[in-house]
């Protein structure tokens, strides 16, 4: 996938594969602090689409999650107990991340917790989203007070993401 944030000024070229389990890879393309900016990350979900381990750069900076499979997460080697529980990394730079529930939701509605990497502080948090079905390819995200509207491919990855917060440009078959 091909996406231009146009909130973020960002391009992004995202992979996904299935390896055991999947892999999400991807380098986004942006302006920080009206600088150039690189941010590559990788995700790999086991066959259950649990979040397993998290990798991300940003220019010099590296970032280390790793989740036991049973709801415990590690921040660059540190346990994190405010993260237990979560099955989901949200990458704050990028849809791909969206993709991990929804695939493993099958369209029911439902309340995740994710541990969300804020850019471009790499920040780590809990943060509670729900997800809900809409109808075939579209799904409602919400987080707090924000929300908006996705529509997903056969896969589950991110078309469109909200009135023009991601949109795809280009995408493989």
């Amino acid at each position: 996938m091909l996406w231009r944030g146009d909130w973020l000024r960002s391009y992004e070229r995202c992979t996904a594969r299935d390896a055991p389990g999947t892999v999400l890879e991807g380098v986004v393309l942006l302006p920080l602090d009206d600088e150039p900016a690189q941010v590559r990350y990788e995700v790999t979900a086991d066959a259950r689409w649990h979040t397993r381990e998290v990798r991300v750069r940003v220019d010099g900076r590296e970032l280390a999650l790793r989740h036991d499979g049973a709801g415990r997460w590690t921040v660059d080697g540190l346990p994190r107990l405010d993260l237990q529980g979560c099955l989901d990394v949200d990458l704050g730079v990028t849809p791909a991340t969206n993709t991990l529930p929804i695939r493993r939701l099958a369209d029911a509605p439902a309340d995740v917790a994710a541990a969300w990497v804020r850019f471009p502080e790499l920040d780590v948090e809990r943060l509670e989203q729900r997800y809900t079905p809409l109808a075939g390819d579209r799904w409602r995200y919400e987080a707090g007070d924000f929300h908006a509207d996705l529509v997903v491919d056969d896969r589950g990855l991110v078309v469109t993401y909200g009135d023009g917060l991601w949109t795809t440009v280009a995408r493989s078959r």
